[in-house]
């Protein structure tokens, strides 16, 4: 029986160092145990081989008994401290519910805030913002939106980390080079602020899932790229009466504003009927974009959400912000709707 118990615990400890699930070494244990009762069931009693594992069933019995004591002693502990764990957590405020004391210690800057107070802070906490986008600008929208306690945070992006990114998209690390953006932008968000929930899309938005995904959320940001994703954007946007928060970049010059129809305000497509050429309007990677840029117009995109969410201030509606950092200058522009948009016109 000795021989037995050893051959079990090395099949037990090569299965640990060979990185087995506990339930394929216990499954193999539990083969052993059953070829050594067939031996001693099956063999004649004058035979070596059940001579040499005790000649008796008995033993191996009474092992079984115990070992099936144990494992019940193991699962009733278990049931035990599961039931006292969900207690505990239900005592624990929910994630849309009040704030704890780390929560509280948190955003006390935003508490004490007379625009925000814990109202407002709470609004954020129960707040579901969709960011398109986990690049130049999405990094420090997504950043300062996890950071000013959002609770519930969309992004969605098909692309994957590359080392061009690293210059200006500063929520992706070396380290993430060749991971997908979302759950690059994840892992940096929740090591950020562990109180907030991040749904990550690795995809494009497209027509198809535009409309069910845009309704799961208050508020939409567009930090994306191309014209045929915002204006997919904007056109959904607008059909489910959804504000949103678009920023653009180019070389040292950045824009944002905030269009919401529902609201007597002009659409993207309003001021940008139809997409200029491409030599018009080059992508960075042509053309070039100073690194702290996306970060600008991305924070100010960040704060536009925050005060549309709480009430706070006046956002951007109507209103287009250009910021000029060679010159360090800005300037607003007024936008009004227009009666032939095809999206928001009539």
């Amino acid at each position: 029986m000795i021989v037995v118990l050893l051959i079990a615990i090395g099949v037990y400890g090569l299965g640990q160092v060979m990185g087995a699930p506990k339930s394929q070494r216990w499954a193999l244990i539990g083969v052993l145990f059953i070829a050594v009762l067939g031996i001693l069931f099956l063999f004649p009693q004058e035979h070596n081989l059940r001579a040499a594992l005790g000649g008796s069933p008995a033993p191996y019995f009474l092992l079984a008994g115990f070992a099936g004591l144990v494992f019940f002693y193991r699962l009733v502990l278990q049931k035990l401290r599961s039931k006292a764990a969900g207690q505990r957590a239900n005592e624990q405020p929910a994630k849309t519910g009040s704030f704890s004391e780390s929560e509280l210690e948190r955003y006390a800057r935003h508490i004490v805030l007379r625009e925000i107070g814990g109202m407002g802070q709470k609004k954020l906490k129960n707040a579901k913002v969709l960011v398109i986008g986990a690049g130049g600008l999405g990094a420090p929208v997504l950043q300062y939106l996890a950071a000013a306690g959002v609770g519930t945070i969309g992004v969605i992006d098909d692309d994957s980390v590359e080392n061009a990114n690293l210059q200006r998209q500063v929520i992706h690390r070396d380290e993430d080079i060749g991971t997908p953006k979302v759950f690059s932008a994840q892992k940096a968000m929740l090591a950020q602020n562990p109180h907030i929930t991040v749904l990550p899309y690795h995809r494009r938005l497209t027509d198809d899932i535009a409309e069910e995904l845009f309704a799961q959320f208050d508020l939409i940001l567009d930090g994306t790229d191309n014209f045929e994703t915002r204006y997919l954007a904007n056109g959904i946007a607008a059909r489910l009466s959804k504000p949103l928060i678009s920023g653009a970049l180019s070389q040292w010059e950045g824009q944002l504003s905030v269009f919401d129809p529902a609201n007597d305000t002009p659409c993207y497509q309003c001021i940008f009927p139809s997409a200029p050429a491409p030599e018009l309007a080059p992508s960075c990677a042509e053309a070039g974009v100073i690194s702290p840029l996306p970060g600008v117009i991305g924070a100010m995109m960040a704060q536009e959400a925050i005060k549309e969410i709480t009430g706070a201030g006046d956002v951007l509606r109507g209103e287009m912000l250009i910021y000029d950092g060679l010159y360090g200058e800005t300037r607003k522009l007024s936008l009004k709707q227009r009666s032939d948009c095809p999206v928001c016109g009539g």
